[in-house]
């Protein structure tokens, strides 16, 4: 029975020894220097992945139309950052983005059209332009509405694509 009383001390001890040997207790701990690497957290822009309203087939139309009524009652300006298609209202904005070359533009949506079954947007020449159709008619875009709330700022960024005249004296 001693022996087993002494047995039972002898690993009480082992294991009380064992636990006091695992590491400093709280007041001789010590933060482990920073790198410099993560003195500053590294901050990424999130990028938020929205669903376009459209993608595919879109054509311009120029100088056969200018000055011609649109269906919203205005003349047709084939330098104007404007549009045509079917079922958008008229006065809306849409980002049209050129999937060849990744250039952007926003118009305002101010005709009905495409005539042509296949496409889905209509531009105008001087967005056409904007988006480097180049001799191009035809170039497979991605349509996103902007929003009123960025609506003013997105179409102030557009610069005017009219060709510029001079006078001779």
């Amino acid at each position: 029975m001693r022996r087993f009383i002494a047995h039972g001390l002898a690993i009480a001890f082992l294991v009380v020894s064992l636990g006091a040997a695992q590491g400093p207790n709280i007041s001789e701990a010590k933060a482990a220097p920073l790198s410099s690497s993560r003195m500053s957290p590294e901050v990424r822009p999130q990028v938020v992945k929205t669903k376009p309203y459209q993608v595919g087939t879109a054509s311009w139309y120029g100088e056969i139309f200018d000055g011609k009524p649109t269906a919203s009652g205005e003349p047709y300006d084939m330098y104007d950052m404007t549009a045509a298609h079917l079922k958008l209202p008229m006065g809306s904005y849409v980002k049209v983005t050129n999937l060849r070359n990744g250039r952007a533009v926003v118009v305002r949506v101010n005709d009905r059209g495409p005539i042509v079954p296949g496409r889905i947007i209509d531009l105008s020449y001087g967005a056409a332009q904007a988006l480097q159709f180049k001799h191009r008619g035809l170039q497979r875009v991605r349509l996103d509405l902007v929003t009123p709330r960025d609506q003013k700022a997105s179409y102030q960024t557009i610069a005017s694509n009219r060709p510029s005249i001079a006078k001779l004296p």
